[in-house]
C-alpha cells in the first residue's frame, strides 16, 4: 500500500474526522505550545478514547508531580527508545532533551549511548536502572533498586523511573509495529 507524504503510520487507520470538540482543542493548545501537533497523537486519532487513555497515561507519567524533573523523564525515554531503536522516539525525545537540557550533545549522547555522556552519579544509576528494566527486565532485584536509593531516589522516584521506562518500552513497540513517522520538525530542532 502507497502512504502520502503527510501519513503518520504505515496502517489505514485515519483520524476521526471532524475531531471531537474536546479533542481538536488538545490538538489546538499543542500546536500553540510546541509549534506543531505531535504525530503520535494524530496516530492514535483513529480511535478517540484510545488517544484519550494514551494521552492520559502519558501527561500522568511525564508531566504529573514528580521527585523526577522533566529533563530526566526525557531522558529515561530516549534510553529506552535507544534499546529498542524506536526512530519515532528517538527522533521526538532526543529533541526534548536537548531542548529541556539546552545541551545538543547531550541529546545526542542519550540517542547513541548514554554512557559515554558526562552524568551525574543520580542521573547514571537512573538510566542503568531504566536499561536494565528494558533489556532484562526479570533479572531487577532489591540491590538495584538499592542502588538507586543510594543515588538519592526515594521509593516513589523508583516507582515513577519504572513507570517511565514501562510507559516508552510500551510505546516503542506500539511505534515500530506501526512505523509511526517522526514530525519533521523535530529533527532540527534545539541543535
Amino acid at each position: 500500500m502507497t502512504k502520502s507524504k503527510e501519513a503518520t503510520i504505515e496502517l489505514d487507520l485515519p483520524m476521526v474526522d471532524p475531531l471531537p470538540e474536546s479533542t481538536q482543542k488538545y490538538f489546538d493548545i499543542c500546536a500553540e505550545k510546541l509549534g506543531l501537533v505531535p504525530n503520535v497523537l494524530r496516530a492514535y486519532a483513529f480511535d478517540i478514547d484510545k488517544l484519550n487513555a494514551f494521552t492520559t497515561l502519558y501527561n500522568d507519567v511525564m508531566l504529573a508531580d514528580s521527585g523526577l524533573s522533566k529533563l530526566e523523564r526525557e531522558m529515561i525515554a530516549v534510553v529506552v527508545s535507544s534499546i529498542n531503536r524506536c526512530f519515532y522516539c528517538l527522533v521526538a525525545h532526543g529533541a526534548a532533551v536537548r531542548e529541556l537540557s539546552g545541551d545538543p550533545m547531550l541529546g545526542e549522547q542519550m540517542v547513541m549511548n548514554y554512557r559515554v555522556a558526562d552524568l551525574s552519579r543520580r542521573h547514571r544509576a537512573m538510566l542503568d536502572f531504566a536499561a536494565k528494566l528494558t533489556d532484562s527486565p526479570h533479572t531487577v532485584e532489591e540491590a538495584d533498586r538499592e542502588a538507586l536509593r543510594e543515588a538519592g531516589f526515594s521509593d516513589r522516584d523508583i516507582w515513577d523511573i519504572a513507570a517511565v521506562a514501562g510507559f516508552f518500552n510500551m510505546s516503542n513497540r506500539v511505534a515500530s509495529a506501526v512505523d509511526m513517522k517522526p514530525n519533521e520538525e523535530y529533527h532540527a530542532a534545539n541543535r
